[in-house]
């Protein structure tokens, strides 16, 4: 039923294959996926990467894990899920077009953040920074803890579609952002110029100033995807 795949954007390739299967009707007489272990076989992978797999799939809504009794197919009602394919997103056309989806989201999750937001949740941004700051001065990419910092914005907004939607799009924006920041990381100006974009948004957040926070977020993107072409990338 399945293709053996290389090495290569392995979970994507999974994640895609799955997606087809279920989309031709062909796990309908259970309703549910195989076992990992029999995927990994079929698949000619660990199980690892059917894990990884999975979870992308339930991102998207296409299927569902029930405790001990597998992993179930949504039953959609004709109601088509949002796809994005993974390899393609950091392709450089389309990293500048994440990047205007990043844009046009996370201005308004800042916008609603300023207007919205707690001294808890501040406080809770104000550490995401720091740890971003940390990890950047060790040497790391800093990957894992820039998407962590936008989600605790979101977070702020008390809004649970923004959340449910950022954590579809983590996924992708972590691949993006392994781009952006790797290429930000080049030049001494370009590390400077994002912690003081950064530190722009939260300030406008604890001033509780919804329309400098939008534009703060705004400038941050678009000055992303100036970098990406500074650099030669887009």
């Amino acid at each position: 039923m399945f293709e053996k795949i290389p090495p290569r954007a392995l979970s994507d390739t999974v994640a895609q294959q799955l997606h087809e299967q279920i989309e031709k009707g062909s796990f309908a007489s259970t309703g549910k996926l195989p076992s990992e272990t029999v995927l990994a076989q079929e698949f000619g992978v660990s199980r690892t990467v059917i894990r990884e797999a999975v979870s992308r799939l339930k991102n998207e809504g296409m299927v569902e894990p029930r405790q001990g009794s597998g992993v179930f197919i949504v039953e959609r009602a004709g109601i088509r899920p949002l796809r994005i394919d993974y390899a393609q997103a950091v392709e450089p056309g389309d990293l500048l077009h994440i990047l205007a989806l990043r844009r046009a989201i996370e201005a308004e999750v800042a916008s609603e953040a300023a207007s919205r937001r707690t001294d808890t949740q501040m406080a809770a941004i104000d550490t995401a920074l720091a740890l971003l700051a940390q990890a950047v001065s060790e040497g790391r990419d800093g990957v894992a803890e820039d998407v962590a910092f936008h989600r605790e914005i979101a977070n702020a907004t008390g809004n649970p579609y923004f959340l449910k939607t950022l954590t579809f799009l983590n996924q992708y924006l972590e691949a993006g952002t392994l781009v952006t920041r790797g290429n930000e990381a080049l030049r001494e100006d370009f590390m400077r110029q994002v912690r003081e974009e950064h530190a722009a948004i939260v300030e406008a957040i604890r001033a509780r100033d919804p329309h400098a926070a939008r534009a703060a977020a705004q400038t941050h993107l678009i000055n992303a995807a100036r970098r990406l072409s500074e650099a030669g990338i887009c």
